[in-house]
């Protein structure tokens, strides 16, 4: 690494950290107008503000934001060195266009990993500290009000509740139907269940199961109550607002395999939520790589057509990405190709691209 590699890995993280600075502090500042009133009406304490909410809230998007924010500040300080020949002369003096991007690549790869670190691991846990503040004094309390909720336990097997408190974990009218090629193989009832913190299961009362046969039904009736192993938890029933949000990558993969042993549906959101995070820290890359293409160009017009041009990528990206992400959550997409679509769009714009930069 020579001394041309340290001036633009360094212009190029100063120009990227600026920014984000910039970007969150403005967006905590609308933020803070938004819920002001909330605050005050609910007396949040102006500790928990700051340091449950605010501190948690600031990291969460400046990775949010981290690979626009580098395709936009890789154009911005990138165009101003082209407008002022600093480009021309790196080039005159025998350095390649492709031995240029290597810094590029090396202090956006250095974000990429410093971004996945923080998505898959430390945004998480601040995230479960900030929705938790949010639950108790912006969003208004959570009550489960779904009635006759059906639900696929494991494959083949189907619970049902006619309704559930989940204040006090208990749910009414409850049954645990086992189909097979469309047939009821055998239904357990239950006047109550609720859920026992110690034992970490389901206690059922009042409870009758009954296998069906060819010839005659066979039915088992009690009146104790009795544990028994579900898979379904009190968690099932508490708000899913964003709480994929609070899952680690380990987490995220965990809960993707409970959903897909239980054949229930709603498994897309956090497939989404797994492969954005394993695709953000190449969006980086390539975004940062894209910057350096579009702004290395000397334009007449000066930096500012160059900047506009990279506001207008930005915004073409981030619409391209809310569309396929739209269209996988439907299930009119895998998944995994909304995610990567985006990104391999934007590596063919930046290839072709990459033939017209003078050399």
């Amino acid at each position: 690494m020579n001394i041309l590699d340290k001036y633009l890995i360094k212009r190029f993280l100063k120009t990227y950290f600026f920014a984000v600075l910039v970007i969150v502090l403005i967006i905590m500042v609308i933020d803070f107008v938004e819920k002001n009133d909330d605050f005050i009406q609910k007396n949040a304490p102006m500790r928990a503000i700051l340091l449950s909410y605010y501190a948690n809230l600031a990291p969460y998007w400046a990775n949010y934001i981290s690979p626009l924010m580098i395709f936009i500040s890789t154009v911005f300080f990138t165009a101003q060195m082209a407008a002022h020949t600093e480009i021309v002369a790196i080039l005159s003096s025998g350095t390649s266009f492709p031995r240029l991007m290597l810094p590029y690549f090396i202090a956006s790869s250095m974000v990429a990993v410093l971004s996945f670190v923080m998505v898959g691991w430390i945004l998480p846990k601040a995230n479960k500290v900030r929705l938790g503040f949010e639950a108790v004094y912006v969003n208004d309390k959570f009550y489960f009000s779904d009635r006759d909720f059906h639900t696929a336990v494991a494959p083949n097997t189907y619970a049902y509740m006619s309704s559930y408190n989940n204040e006090t974990k208990m749910g009414y009218d409850f049954t645990l139907e086992k189909i097979v090629d469309n047939k009821l193989i055998e239904k357990l009832s239950a006047k109550r269940i609720e859920w026992n913190d110690s034992t970490k299961r389901w206690k059922i009362t009042d409870y009758k199961i009954r296998t069906l046969g060819i010839m005659k039904d066979k039915i088992i009736y009690n009146v104790a109550s009795k544990d028994t192993l579900i898979n379904l938890s009190p968690s099932d029933f508490e708000s899913d607002r964003n709480i994929y949000e609070t899952f680690t990558i380990p987490e995220l993969r965990k809960r993707i395999e409970l959903i897909r042993s239980r054949g229930a549906e709603g498994i897309e959101s956090f497939q989404i939520e797994l492969y954005q995070r394993i695709v953000t820290p190449f969006a980086v890359i390539i975004l940062s790589l894209m910057g350096l293409i579009v702004s290395a160009r000397k334009a007449r017009g000066g930096v500012g057509f160059q900047i506009a041009i990279g506001f207008v990528l930005a915004f073409v990206y981030i619409l391209f990405f809310i569309m396929s992400k739209g269209i996988a959550e439907s299930g009119s997409m895998p998944p995994m190709l909304a995610v990567w679509l985006p990104n391999i769009v934007f590596s063919c714009i930046g290839t072709i691209m990459y033939f017209t930069v003078p050399r």
